[in-house]
């Protein structure tokens, strides 16, 4: 594999390791939704502190996957590409597939 090869998926493995969690597939999947959302709301959606929220928020903003907003104390943060809601269908439909295949293989 050559260097640019590398390099491009190098940079997919990044934002697959930044979806690689639940609380951070649930913020997308609400923030995908619902569209933007003060990090007070996203922690209590995720129900967990505030500062393991915003990790968890740092980590997908580093990896290009969201963008934030700060209006006074507020910070609101949105999804960059809307195209993740289509990747959610896609892994939907690889959970189904493995699902029935499983049931084939009980039957």
């Amino acid at each position: 594999m050559d260097a640019k090869l590398r390099a491009k998926y190098e940079a997919r493995a990044k934002i697959f390791k930044a979806l690689a969690h639940p609380a951070r597939l649930l913020i997308v999947d609400e923030l995908a939704q619902h569209g933007e959302r003060c990090v007070c709301e996203l922690t209590e959606l995720v129900g967990s502190d505030m500062s393991t929220v915003s990790r968890h928020l740092a980590q997908l903003k580093q990896a290009g996957i969201i963008a934030d907003d700060k209006r006074g104390q507020m910070v609101f943060y949105r999804l960059r590409v809307k195209c993740l809601s289509s990747f959610f269908d896609c892994v939907e439909s690889v959970l189904k597939c493995s699902v029935r295949d499983q049931q084939k293989l009980l039957s």
